[in-house]
């Protein structure tokens, strides 16, 4: 059964920093690429950074580009998203997901993955 669990959420002030964690179980974590994921009180779920399963590869939406940077430690099984220069239209819950299958294209959209974790709340404070 694949788990997903994030966290290091919490209340920070703009231009602050958060380092976010995705625990991951279940599976061969190397073998798939991952993907982090936020949603606002009345807004979609919206993408914010994935990377490969190697790790090699990275992407991010506009939006956090320049101050989100995404990683994957495979020896852990755990992905990172540090955050820095945190403003307050950051404030979401975010998730972590992983698709179904090894050889899947990193998406940018929801439907691009299968698991998902619990989502951790990130709250910048103006």
């Amino acid at each position: 059964q694949v788990q997903l669990a994030e966290s290091g959420g919490g209340l920070v002030q703009a231009g602050g920093s958060l380092r976010l964690s995705c625990a991951a179980s279940g599976r061969t974590f190397s073998n798939y690429a991952m993907g982090w994921f936020r949603q606002a009180p009345e807004k979609e779920r919206e993408f914010v950074a994935a990377i490969s399963r190697s790790g090699g590869r990275l992407y991010y939406a506009d939006s956090v580009k320049g101050r989100f940077t995404i990683s994957k430690d495979n020896a852990k099984n755990t992905v990172f998203l540090q955050m820095t220069s945190l403003k307050p239209e950051d404030t979401a819950l975010y998730y972590c997901a992983s698709p179904l299958f090894s050889d899947s294209v990193v998406g940018r959209t929801p439907s691009a993955y299968h698991y998902w974790g619990q989502g951790t709340q990130v709250t910048v404070s103006s």
